[in-house]
């Protein structure tokens, strides 16, 4: 074999060797880095379910109370005038005074009487107005508030009504009967200071 022949053999072999190293490093990917863009990442599986949204936290919503009062019993058997809560909604009940005298009127639910609690206003009496100023709360009753169970209770439905409406309303409070102001009440004649508050009783 010629000098020229050995070296175009040679020039071959070492090229072909080459074109198989190349091959080989390829195809292993040695030497090579990952980055990302060689490899797909699915962001979901097929068995991957949707969560559900977010919802937003919302405060809960704070009770508000109004205080109607009856009468009940102390730890000693003395009666006392007692102040029962009442769960208050003013989208649904208006004001507060309003729910308030409303629910005084109504009477004790059986589960308040269970406790012991009573009222000295009569079954028969009804709300019939309460009209609210912006410088005071008119309260209009029918006259059956007056009537019945003598001089005793007269000054304990006053002063349920007098409690009651003092506690849900900062403005002064008059009572009015079949739409007179009630200066005097009952056939007994009890004087009645107005406007409404712990001495209108005093005479």
């Amino acid at each position: 074999m010629s000098i020229a022949r050995k070296i175009v053999t040679g020039a071959l072999l070492i090229a072909i060797g080459g074109l198989i190293t190349y091959a080989a490093l390829k195809y292993f990917n040695f030497g090579h880095d990952i980055t990302g863009s060689d490899i797909e990442v699915s962001e979901r599986t097929t068995t991957e379910e949707e969560a559900d949204p977010v919802q937003p936290q919302m405060p809960a919503q704070q009770k508000v109370y109004v205080n109607v009062f009856f009468i009940g019993q102390n730890d000693n058997k003395e009666e006392v005038y007692k102040a029962v809560k009442r769960q208050y909604d003013e989208t649904v009940d208006g004001s507060k005074i309003k729910y308030a005298i409303e629910s005084l009127v109504a009477g004790p639910r059986p589960n308040e009487r269970e406790k012991g609690v009573y009222s000295e206003i009569p079954s028969g009496t009804e709300v019939l107005s309460i009209k609210e100023y912006p410088d005071k709360v008119v309260i209009n009753l029918s006259a059956a508030f007056e009537t019945g169970g003598g001089t005793d209770s007269l000054y304990k439905r006053l002063y349920q009504l007098i409690k009651t409406a003092k506690r849900n309303t900062t403005l002064p409070v008059y009572l009015y009967i079949e739409g007179q102001k009630a200066d005097v009440i009952g056939g007994e004649g009890i004087m009645l200071n107005q406007p409404l508050n712990d001495s209108s009783l005093d005479g």
